[in-house]
């Protein structure tokens, strides 16, 4: 990746090597507004809950990880490529806004311990299928991790249109272009890891949802249509992660 390539970013590149790097496939994101009030028990008070024009979203993201390795390493058969599917939302500290995972669920066992380990996140196993369908996707995800609450997943997806890259002022940009992660350890600490790709390459999507239970750990019951948008591919890379201050 070539990283001169930066002024998009609404703060610099870090000042230290990147250590990962990733290629997201067959991306969909499908977010639904949210009432702010449903959100903000279940991110840690060091981060705010941000919202667009005065509501929350939640967003439910499957795709595809290819050619996952750490800088240096050759991508591994075995643990470099794995479907994956996270639902999140988007807060910020310290003036950086990222986004908040509530749950990513893979179907690859070394990636879903690693990611706990080194980034706190709350990755968990899945038995999922992301198949190629013409210029779509079939989709499907059920959670399978021990003690963890059940979730599942089922959709066909494609896009309908050409790619488009969001104003800056629009929702689509909002949603989309988020340069950090934000992660809390076992005692509570918030942790940020930077990022960086080029600009979403943004397509409409035509979406069938035959099962949708991600939300359900939240108490709460995802409703209406979602706004939908797909993205075919996307090269990023991450650093380790930084301490926010509280």
């Amino acid at each position: 990746m070539d990283l001169s390539d930066a002024a998009h970013r609404p703060w610099p590149l870090p000042d230290r090597p990147w250590v990962m790097t990733m290629q997201w496939h067959d991306l969909l994101f499908l977010h639904w507004p949210v009432p702010p009030a449903v959100l903000r028990p279940a991110i840690p008070p060091a981060l705010t809950l941000e919202t667009f024009e005065g509501t929350a979203w939640l967003g439910v993201t499957p795709f595809r990880m290819a050619g996952t390795r750490p800088r240096l390493v050759p991508p591994l058969p075995w643990c470099s490529a794995f479907p994956e599917l996270n639902v999140r939302t988007y807060v910020n500290a310290e003036g950086k806004p990222g986004v908040w995972f509530f749950s990513l669920d893979a179907g690859n066992p070394l990636a879903v311990r690693g990611a706990r380990y080194f980034f706190h996140l709350p990755y968990y196993d899945a038995t999922m299928v992301a198949a190629r369908e013409g210029d779509g996707v079939r989709y499907t995800s059920t959670r399978t991790h021990r003690g963890a609450p059940s979730a599942a997943f089922a959709a066909r997806y494609r896009p309908i249109g050409p790619v488009a890259y969001a104003a800056v002022d629009a929702l689509e940009y909002w949603l989309t272009e988020r340069y950090c992660l934000y992660a809390a350890d076992r005692r509570g600490r918030v942790w940020r890891g930077d990022i960086h790709h080029a600009p979403w390459p943004l397509q409409p999507a035509e979406i069938d949802i035959t099962c949708n239970t991600m939300a359900d750990p939240l108490q709460y019951r995802l409703q209406g249509a979602p706004l939908p948008h797909f993205a075919r591919r996307l090269d990023v890379v991450a650093w380790t992660l930084e301490a926010v201050n509280a």
